[in-house]
C-alpha cells in the first residue's frame, strides 16, 4: 500500500516585477482538487512530478512530463490529481496583454506545447522569477517564452521582434540601462520609450554587443561595486547602492563575475 504524507501539501504564491504576469504559484497537492471555474487571465503551467487529470471545456485531459500547458481565460476548467501521490506544479498567470484572445480558440483544441525549447525556456523563467534582482532576466526569458507559445497557437508574430536587428535602437537601449543603472528598467517600459518592441530590443541589443541586456546591467553593476569596495565602503552599503535586493544574489553574481567574493576582494592587499 502506498503511504502518502498529506501533510507535505503546500504553496507559495507572489507577484513578479515582470509585466504581463499576473502571478507566480507554486504548489504540491496530494489531493486537493479544483472545482470547475474560469480566470481572466491565462493559466501557463508545468507539472514538475506526479500527474494532473482535468477538464477543459468538458474535454478530458490530463498533463505529465516535460510539456507547457496553457488553460486559456474565460474557458470552464477543473483540476485534480490523476494518481495516489499527487503533484507538484509551477504556474504562472499571464495577461491577455501577453497572449490575446484570439488565441483562446487553439489553446481549447490543443492545450500542450512540447517544444524542448520553450519547456527549457519556462523552467528557467522561473528559477529567475524567484529574485528581485533577477527581474530583467525573467523578463527577456518571459519575452521569448510568450512569442513561442503564441507561434505554437498560430499567431505569425511578423513585425513584433522579428525583423532586422537594430545597431541604433540597441545603443539607444545600452544609453538607458546606464541612465537607470542602480534603479533599472524594465523591457516594457524601455520599449515603450523607444517605440519598438520588448522583443525588438532584445534582438537588436544582443546582435550589438553579443550580450542579453541582463548581464550588460550586472556586469556594470558589479563594476561599481568593486570601486567602492576598493574605497573602502562597506558590503551592505554598497549591494544596496549597487542596485542588489540582498547581499546572497549581490555575493553570487559578484563571484561569478570577479572569482572571488565580495568580503575576500575588499580584504584583498598588494603583495608586498
Amino acid at each position: 500500500m502506498l503511504l502518502v504524507d498529506r501533510a507535505a501539501q503546500w504553496v507559495r504564491a507572489w507577484k513578479p516585477a515582470v509585466p504581463g504576469i499576473h502571478e507566480v504559484f507554486h504548489a504540491r497537492f496530494v489531493d486537493h482538487a479544483y472545482p470547475s471555474h474560469t480566470h481572466d487571465a491565462w493559466t501557463v503551467f508545468t507539472v514538475d512530478e506526479g500527474a494532473i487529470a482535468y477538464d477543459l471545456e468538458r474535454r478530458h485531459r490530463g498533463v505529465a512530463g516535460s510539456k507547457v500547458t496553457l488553460l486559456p481565460p474565460h474557458v470552464v476548467h477543473d483540476g485534480r490529481p490523476a494518481g495516489a501521490a499527487g503533484y507538484r506544479k509551477r504556474v504562472l498567470y499571464i495577461g491577455t496583454e501577453v497572449l490575446g484572445e484570439h488565441l483562446i480558440g487553439p489553446a481549447v483544441d490543443g492545450p500542450d506545447v512540447l517544444d524542448p525549447s520553450i519547456v527549457r525556456g519556462f523552467r528557467s523563467l522561473h528559477r529567475a522569477l524567484g529574485s528581485p534582482d533577477d527581474s530583467l532576466e525573467a523578463e527577456a526569458i518571459f519575452t521569448a517564452v510568450a512569442a513561442g507559445l503564441g507561434r505554437q497557437l498560430g499567431e505569425g508574430r511578423e513585425g513584433d521582434g522579428f525583423g532586422p536587428p537594430s545597431a541604433s535602437i540597441a545603443e539607444e537601449f545600452r544609453d538607458l540601462l546606464d541612465a537607470r543603472l542602480f534603479v533599472g528598467i524594465t523591457l516594457a517600459e524601455a520599449g515603450r520609450i523607444l517605440e519598438v518592441s520588448p522583443a525588438h530590443l532584445l534582438r537588436s541589443f544582443r546582435s550589438r554587443f553579443g550580450i542579453p541586456p541582463h548581464r550588460y546591467l550586472v556586469g556594470r553593476r558589479i563594476d561599481e561595486a568593486r570601486r567602492r569596495l576598493l574605497e573602502g565602503q562597506g558590503l551592505a552599503r554598497v549591494a544596496s547602492d549597487v542596485g542588489f535586493h540582498d547581499q546572497a544574489h549581490f555575493t553570487k553574481h559578484f563571484k561569478r563575475h570577479v572569482g572571488t567574493t565580495p568580503a575576500r576582494f575588499a580584504r584583498a592587499q598588494p603583495v608586498a
